[in-house]
């Protein structure tokens, strides 16, 4: 149990990076939002590729995220009729539904998902509009997202199952320990210290 649990930490680890760049993201699409607005009111000019990027982007941070939102337990749950069972019966009630639901979606999407970026790639599809992109990259982040869940939701069953044989914490509990912001403001601190920047407060 101590390797499946150390690699439980490491795809952890993984997705608290993932986060982390995700960060950039929102900035980037925001940025560019603007800036397509601010061109398009004053000047009258418009691109259908500024306008596709920000669909992908919003794109990139809704599918890639699905993975750093189940790890820090923030994903959309019905916890009606669970938070009146005893903890170890929720936890059950999750080990259930990573195997039965979450994981063969997962692999069903990715299944499904990655011939149509394989084929958009190699017959060069492009947007219908003019001056738009090249759709792979959309499709493309589609079996990304859903490989990245994948192996998130592979993480929270070897930790609820290390629970439950009394050999870990509570997951969800140590999930809320610290809020996302702090853990992605270290990472980001980590990266600049790599990188040889001078750390920011």
């Amino acid at each position: 149990m101590n390797g499946l649990l150390g690699l439980s930490r490491v795809i952890d680890a993984f997705s608290q990076r993932i986060g982390a760049a995700i960060l950039w993201l929102v900035l980037l699409t925001t940025v560019i939002s603007a800036v397509n607005a601010a061109v398009r009111k004053a000047f009258s000019i418009g691109s259908n590729a500024f306008l596709e990027i920000q669909w992908y982007l919003f794109a990139a941070v809704f599918l890639l995220g699905a993975g750093y939102t189940m790890l820090r337990n923030e994903h959309v749950r019905i916890d009606a009729v669970a938070a009146r069972f005893r903890r170890r019966t929720q936890i059950w009630i999750d080990v259930i539904g990573i195997v039965v639901f979450v994981l063969p979606l997962c692999l069903w999407i990715v299944s499904m998902a990655t011939p149509l970026a394989f084929n958009a790639w190699s017959t060069g599809e492009m947007s219908s509009n003019a001056g738009g992109l090249p759709r792979w990259p959309a499709y493309a982040l589609i079996p990304l997202g859903f490989v990245l869940l994948g192996f998130q939701a592979i993480s929270e069953l070897i930790k609820r199952i290390a629970f439950l044989r009394g050999l870990a914490p509570d997951p969800d509990i140590a999930a809320k320990e610290r809020p996302a912001e702090e853990v992605l403001l270290e990472e980001l601190r980590k990266e600049q210290r790599a990188r040889g920047e001078k750390v920011t407060r």
